[in-house]
């Protein structure tokens, strides 16, 4: 099977997020062939490097989204449209803006425009030069000035349009590269026969307009929701209209992204929620949990972690720590005067308090040494450190949250938030049983052994690329018999059966 891998700001550029996890993946999967189709997010990005690609990766095709119009954006794209071309990105790009200044989501008009600039680009060689001309302007500010337009819309100037314009092109580059089949012959993303995007922002447009082209069907994954990252690193500097109109446009965008996909992976409940919220079909939702490497901790959880635990010293991890905490161990040093507080990881400047030690950095013999781990603050996605306790064969107290509750299951303690009293109660609970410490923490490490390893993760993408295969099979112009799943099944004539001539002798015949 080919598959291809879309990426952004990630593998396979060393800098990238989430590119430990890609890596794994190709890796695991040999028997399948990669393209990669990455955009990078800055100069330094690119600068970083490569992670060494084994050797099913077939090729690597990259664009920016930073700075001018990339290399990729070639032909007329770079010059100017004729007039019938100028017609149809007006007429386009219109219907994109009037989707984005509505103030209610309009998919159908977003669908609409984002397909016909595809269409056009793929046409003309690229988008640039439309989305950065004054025709993009005056589409903009008309689409700002209708009288059912958002009122934060209504209110952007030109200088407010000049950077929503400029900023619509960089995430619609991928709609201009040359990855769709050219003229030399090259099919890139035609003889794929599977899209994997790495996230529903502007790295799937790749995969929207290959399944729009060429039928080809696409797996979004995401551990960190694209959206919400974009909500919580807006800047403060653009004005209300400018974040307004962007914002509106990665909402679209995510919407068409989860309405075409084929399946959607998250990685836990909170990025599964906040999939639903943004239109996600449940019937599409995978959960597969990130994969981490258990031979890291095989010697803690498999035996030195009862040799060490002398029931007298917690653990805190995945700071930075809420106050609550501090409470908590106050009211258990009353208790218990000898016990101790080891902080690990990153996390701000502890309070003085007797007992209380700080470390930089967690490792196994940090989780070896903590009779009780404590999850200090709120998990903000997949909760890592939790989930490496559990594979070191560690009792767990945590916040009762979604991500929590989906990590832990029934093998820790889960308190409310913010309560230092249930805290303080549940680590006094299990400091002071020590049989009950060590069999929720041999159920911790066989959860974690059977849902949080690089296997299982690669097993379960493996499972998921043959499922959606087997439903939605590519038609290749010209395909490969030889690889499974190449051609869609069909109806073959029934043999000709003649009664006479299968009849036994004994049956007699007439």
């Amino acid at each position: 099977m080919r598959v291809g891998l879309l990426t952004e700001g990630g593998y396979p550029y060393a800098a990238g997020e989430g590119g430990e996890w890609c890596d794994r993946l190709v890796r695991g999967l040999p028997r399948h062939e990669f393209e990669i189709y990455a955009l990078s997010r800055t100069a330094r990005q690119e600068d970083s490097g490569w992670y060494a690609l084994p050797g099913n990766v077939r090729r690597v095709r990259a664009a920016p989204l930073w700075g001018g119009p990339g290399p990729g954006c070639t032909g007329r794209a770079q010059g100017s449209y004729g007039r019938r071309e100028r017609q149809r990105f007006a007429e386009h790009f219109g219907c994109l803006a009037a989707a984005l200044t509505a103030p209610e989501p309009e998919a159908y008009r977003f669908a609409e425009g984002l397909y016909g600039l595809a269409a056009l680009a793929r046409e003309e060689g690229g988008l640039a030069a439309g989305l950065r001309s004054e025709d993009a302007l005056r589409v903009l500010e008309s689409a700002c000035h209708e009288p059912g337009a958002h009122p934060a819309a209504r209110d952007a100037r030109v200088a407010d349009l000049l950077v929503v314009s400029g900023l619509l092109e960089r995430a619609l580059r991928p709609l201009s590269q040359d990855w769709y089949g050219a003229a030399d012959g090259d099919l890139g993303l035609a003889r794929v026969d599977l899209c994997h995007a790495a996230s529903a922002g502007p790295a799937a447009l790749a995969g929207l307009l290959a399944k729009r082209f060429f039928g080809t069907p696409l797996l979004v994954t995401e551990y960190r929701v694209h959206l919400r990252d974009y909500y919580l690193a807006a800047p403060p500097g653009p004005s209300p209209a400018v974040r307004a109109l962007l914002a509106a446009f990665h909402r679209a965008l995510t919407a068409e992204v989860y309405a075409q996909a084929a399946l959607i992976t998250p990685g836990d409940a909170q990025v599964r929620r906040w999939q639903e919220r943004c239109g996600a079909d449940r019937g599409r939702l995978r959960t597969v949990p990130p994969g981490m490497d258990a031979g890291l901790y095989e010697a803690v959880g498999e035996g030195a972690a009862g040799e060490l635990d002398d029931g007298l010293t917690l653990l805190a991890v995945g700071g930075p720590a809420e106050p609550c905490l501090w409470e908590a161990f106050a009211a258990l040093r009353e208790a218990e005067p000898g016990l101790r507080l080891h902080l690990a990881g990153p996390a701000e400047d502890p309070p003085r308090l007797a007992g209380v030690t700080r470390a930089a950095v967690c490792g196994p013999e940090d989780y070896a040494a903590g009779s009780v781990v404590i999850l200090a603050g709120a998990p903000d996605g997949f909760p890592v450190p939790l989930a490496e306790a559990m594979f070191c064969g560690r009792a767990v107290v945590a916040p009762d949250a979604a991500v929590v509750r989906e990590v832990v299951g029934g093998t820790g303690l889960l308190v409310s938030p913010r309560d230092p009293a249930a805290l303080a109660g549940a680590c006094l609970s299990l400091l002071r049983d020590p049989e009950r410490r060590a069999r929720l923490g041999a159920a911790a490490r066989a959860r974690a052994l059977e849902l949080f390893t690089v296997e299982q993760n690669i097993a379960a993408f493996g499972a998921l690329y043959l499922e959606i295969l087997s439903r939605s099979p590519v038609r290749h112009d010209s395909p490969d018999r030889s690889v499974p799943f190449a051609e869609a099944a069909r109806p073959r004539a029934t043999l000709s059966w003649s009664p006479r001539a299968a009849a036994p002798t004994w049956a007699g015949r007439r």
